[in-house]
């Protein structure tokens, strides 16, 4: 992966996510067991751990950078720049719908920027999932977020 893909994988992924007063509502974890083992898995150090909420072939779009991974190889490499460039990265679920095999994850994504920008900078933002499942796994999975978002949290861009 070049280092501007990873720029604008980072940015995009980042960057629709934190907004002052930004009130999410909470969904509880039960309430998709699909939702809540992508967010565990992008939580956990261990990139088996979101590899394991994907079909073995599963697609991942990050849409705002137009990155695409597939399969667990590239889903594990995926997952090991984010904890690579995101110190402290986490991922919180606000909801999560899910039925017929369709469905979206809402989620808040932060960190602090030491690899994208190289910053140190914290970020947090708000973004959507829409997904596929077959089998109780994702099967395909494309990222919404705002990507300015991310880059005036770290200073990249003008605040206002």
């Amino acid at each position: 992966m070049t280092t501007l893909m990873r720029l604008l994988l980072m940015s995009a992924f980042f960057v629709g996510f934190v907004f002052v007063g930004y009130d999410a509502h909470s969904a509880t974890p039960t309430q998709n067991s699909v939702a809540q083992k992508w967010i565990d898995g992008w939580n956990s150090s261990n990139p088996q751990k979101l590899v394991d909420a994907f079909t073995p072939d599963g697609f991942y779009q990050d849409v705002p950078s137009d990155s695409h991974y597939q399969g667990s190889s590239e889903l594990r490499e995926l997952h090991k720049f984010f904890h690579d460039a995101v110190g402290g990265l986490y991922v919180k679920l606000v909801a999560a719908h899910v039925s017929g095999g369709h469905g979206t994850i809402e989620w808040i994504f932060g960190g602090t920027d030491v690899g994208l920008f190289k910053t140190g900078k914290p970020f947090a933002i708000p973004g959507v999932s829409v997904i596929e499942v077959r089998s109780g796994r994702i099967s395909r999975n494309l990222d919404y977020y705002n990507m300015a978002s991310i880059m005036k949290q770290v200073g990249v861009l003008p605040a206002k």
